[in-house]
């Protein structure tokens, strides 16, 4: 296992350690309009959040990279991303996959844009823990 720290200009808050790393490379990422768009045969998943630091100028995130070479080919079998390529992350989806329980929620919505945008719509699956 070998650590990778990328520089950041403006991290998602919701980014958190545990989250899975992803890229899509640079040469295969078509930008139309400011979104990108990709199929899953782009993507690959390169790493785990082990370290997020928000307090600096650039914001930093460090992955745990496997750099594993198991088919012997002197390269590791999962590479990590270069300049330019466009990193994302996903949530852990053992941790992630249930429903709110219990009598009492409450959610914070944070917008970090200096953009005026719009909450069109929020729904929830909730579910008593007991009665």
């Amino acid at each position: 296992m070998q650590q990778l720290t990328y520089d950041f200009e403006n991290l998602s808050d919701s980014l958190t350690i545990g989250d899975i790393g992803y890229y899509i490379p640079a040469s295969t990422a078509n930008i139309l309009g400011g979104f990108s768009t990709y199929t899953a045969a782009n993507i690959t998943a390169f790493g785990i959040v082990i370290d997020i630091k928000r307090d600096t100028i650039p914001q930093t995130v460090t992955f745990s990279w496997d750099d594993t070479d198991y088919d012997s080919d002197g390269y590791p079998d999962i590479s990590a991303p270069s300049q330019g390529d466009y990193i994302m992350f996903g949530k852990n989806n053992v941790a992630n996959s249930s429903s709110l329980l219990g009598y009492y929620a409450e959610v914070k919505f944070i917008n970090n844009s200096t953009n005026k945008a719009e909450l069109f719509s929020v729904g929830s699956e909730i579910s008593e823990s007991s009665k």
